[in-house]
């Protein structure tokens, strides 16, 4: 390991190079720009490292059916690259998103994709979110392809669309369509520093449209107001949020989780909406945090059992609840040899005691533990101001990354 470390330190301009390449591709989604461009770069990074790789385009039929129409003329491409080892019997996965959230605001070194390097820390849209662990991944198959170090595991990787929205054109579309057959997983985010995440919660992303019936602003008595209604029905949902806090699950580092709700990340009238006009329609969102030991189904049909309770004991009120998306949450006991495998890993090149923990966000382990039904985790480099202005990774952890994933392939071999 101490080839593998010292030419890993010795990489770190490379890794930058890599990472400010990257944050330069402005892959936002929606809609999904520089797709193609960013695909064709990891495709060329992933041959030069020692890898047989592939791009994969989404068929055309497929994408318009997942996608709305103002994202048709968006193509989509998930990157498939694998390395197999004489004598290896078993194989790992790596996964990591190459799509960011848009932007907006005033960054410090002026463009959310420069890539700046400032004392320590690199700047832009991706870097913690995550081009930061694609970086730290080829920086390790480069560091075992120059040293001649031996992997002990075959190893997968793929590089995937659209985690920002729903991943099903990306890590679904690789676990159920793709060319991949692995053993183990890790998608590379979902904890960081000395964790290791091994689960997540779950979202249930919901629309509720409050219907009204205008009016002139000067008779309001003779309209609905559906905002009026709408605020009510907010108001009634503080009850729920205190009924759903009394459910709880603790994770394996002692921490205890409770399911939340958060209203409003979206909200909206109808259209004719005027100053002088009692507004026929109010639509908003709830973001419902699902936990790992929570029912999916059960979360739903007791939101909308409360929703429409809510709605008949408000005077007029009349809605409509629609399903946006939801992902599942996972959770998987950190007791199979893999999982100490890496948190061994971890502990040898951060020097410090690993534990595992449960991301209240959620992530792609749930695709590689559902549908492959394989022990999956995450861990990455991570960084700070995620979905923010100036996000930002630490150097630091982007090298100890590199050399964590670079230390697994090369001491556990399943």
């Amino acid at each position: 390991m101490d080839r593998l470390s010292s030419f890993i330190d010795r990489s770190t301009p490379d890794l930058l190079g890599r990472l400010k390449r990257l944050v330069g591709f402005p892959t936002v989604n929606p809609p999904g720009r520089d797709y193609e461009a960013i695909t064709g770069y990891l495709t060329r990074e992933l041959a030069r490292v020692g890898l047989s790789a592939k791009r994969h385009p989404i068929p055309r039929a497929m994408l318009k059916r997942a996608l709305p129409a103002e994202q048709h003329g968006f193509p989509r491409y998930n990157v498939i690259g694998k390395l197999r080892v004489p004598g290896a019997k078993k194989t790992v996965h790596f996964n990591a998103h190459y799509d960011v959230v848009p932007v907006s605001g005033t960054w410090r070194h002026g463009s959310p994709f420069s890539g700046a390097v400032e004392k320590g820390l690199i700047y832009g849209r991706g870097t913690a979110d995550m081009k930061g662990s694609i970086a730290s991944l080829l920086t390790a198959l480069d560091a075992i392809r120059q040293t001649r170090v031996k992997p002990l595991m075959n190893v997968e990787v793929s590089f995937t669309a659209d985690e920002e929205t729903d991943s099903v054109l990306g890590s679904e579309w690789v676990v159920d369509h793709g060319p991949v057959k692995p053993d183990y997983a890790i998608v590379m985010e979902g904890a960081e520093g000395d964790q290791v995440c091994c689960g997540h919660n779950g979202t249930l992303w919901m629309e509720v449209t409050v219907h009204g019936r205008a009016a002139h602003g000067s008779t309001p008595e003779e309209g609905v107001n559906a905002l009026e209604k709408m605020a009510a029905l907010v108001r009634e949902l503080e009850k729920y949020k205190k009924v759903i806090a009394k459910r709880k699950f603790v994770t394996p580092d002692g921490t205890t989780m409770r399911p939340t709700i958060n209203v409003g990340g979206t909200f909206s009238s109808g259209e004719g909406g005027k100053i002088n006009t009692v507004p026929a329609k109010a639509v908003f969102s709830i973001d419902r945090r699902v936990l790992a030991v929570e029912d999916h189904k059960e979360a739903e049909r007791d939101l909308r059992a409360f929703l429409a309770a809510a709605a008949r004991r408000i005077p007029g009120c009349r809605i409509t609840v629609t399903k946006v998306s939801e992902n599942f949450s996972c959770f998987t006991k950190p007791s199979h040899p893999f999982f100490k495998a890496v948190a061994r890993s971890v502990g040898a090149v951060r020097n410090r005691p690993t534990s595992f923990r449960v991301s209240t966000g959620f992530n792609d382990v749930h695709f590689f533990a559902h549908h492959l039904k394989i022990p999956s985790l995450g861990y990455g480099p991570g960084g700070d101001d995620i979905h923010a202005v100036d996000e930002k990774a630490r150097v630091g952890d982007l090298v100890s990354a590199a050399k964590i994933y670079a230390n697994l392939l090369t001491t556990f071999a399943g």
